[in-house]
């Protein structure tokens, strides 16, 4: 179990933003941002960190995988836990449970999720087709709680029912205090640029902080929407796939300072290992005997841009203990040492 740390006092606090701040989010991705990643990121510069959502009914039910899945560490603070569903009651009650058993700094409402598992459920981006039910359940988990409530929505179902203004407005008047904005529709996915246009409007309808998120994948970017815009933050999502050092030279890129060198291939393969070593302390596992396999994505999302990537994403594809990707990191520095 990984050590956690006492919540703020206070859910009107929510110190990582104003006074000129301007916080980088990780944007959770199941799958990819658990929390050996999520610290690869936070070394490298992200401010705000997010777990992989849960389900709430699975919380409220007490099933272990899905408790197990929100463990953090007080180095990833601060941190809010992600919850989706479809019920008021269960919504509230499994947040209450969050803040009772894992203590984050902040509870945020998934409304942005595209995919069919959880939209079945009335859940997701499919409460942006019915934004009273939205409303009643970010206001009943903000009852909820004493820490913190945010949310995070896309800007609506499908190019004919862009509702995010109206959704933010709704959100603000029942006490969420911070809100994401992904700039492309349910129907989107992830497909397609986002509409920053609707991001800012967005940001300039409320009073409350607002993330911008969708395909933020530069430091001009950044500076750029930082500049012309509202916006209280960025969120990062895909562009930290294997890359936790967009965050670093984006911090520089918003500071105005020279760009920081391009992580070495030894950098890229020492993240790898620590990422390896710190999941398999997670999952309790014996260094010498633990399966790497459920780590295989994430292996292979680290090996973009590198010498023979598409050749390592097939070893990787094969790879099974911490000896054999130890194994694979020295052959591959040896023959590109110099890289």
């Amino acid at each position: 179990m990984i050590e956690l740390a006492p919540s703020p006092a206070s859910k009107s606090t929510v110190p990582w933003f104003g006074a000129g701040k301007f916080p980088l989010y990780l944007a959770p991705m199941a799958g990819f941002t658990d929390s050996p990643f999520r610290r690869l990121c936070k070394a490298q510069g992200a401010d705000v960190l997010v777990t992989e959502f849960a389900n709430a009914d699975g919380l409220v039910r007490g099933a272990d995988r899905v408790w197990n899945d929100l463990e953090f560490a007080a180095s990833e603070r601060p941190l809010g836990v992600q919850i989706f569903g479809g019920d008021p009651a269960l919504m509230a009650e499994a947040a209450r449970r969050i803040e009772a058993r894992m203590h984050p700094d902040f509870i945020d409402i998934n409304f942005g999720c595209p995919a069919q598992k959880v939209t079945c459920r009335n859940a997701g981006s499919s409460l942006l087709l019915d934004l009273p039910l939205l409303e009643e359940i970010a206001a009943t988990i903000v009852r909820a709680v004493a820490i913190p409530v945010t949310a995070k929505i896309r800007i609506g179902w499908d190019e004919n029912s862009i509702v995010a203004v109206e959704a933010a407005q709704r959100l603000e008047g029942v006490g969420i205090c911070a809100l994401a904005v992904h700039g492309r529709t349910k129907e989107q996915g992830y497909r397609g640029g986002a509409d920053w246009g609707v991001i800012t409007a967005v940001a300039n309808a409320v009073a409350i902080p607002v993330v911008g998120n969708g395909s933020v994948d530069s430091p001009e970017m950044a500076a750029r929407l930082r500049g012309e815009t509202k916006l209280a933050g960025l969120m990062v999502g895909r562009a930290a796939l294997g890359y936790p050092w967009i965050f670093r030279e984006i911090k520089a890129g918003l500071a105005g300072q020279p760009q920081p060198p391009a992580p070495t291939l030894a950098e890229r393969w020492a993240a790898m290992l620590q990422y390896a070593d710190d999941r398999i302390a997670q999952l309790g596992q014996n260094p010498a005997t633990a399966n790497l396999g459920g780590m295989r994505a994430m292996f292979k999302s680290m090996v973009k841009d590198l010498p023979e990537a598409a050749n390592l994403r097939g070893v990787l594809e094969k790879v099974r203990t911490r000896a054999e990707l130890g194994d694979h990191a020295a052959a591959h520095l040896a023959k590109w040492r110099t890289v």
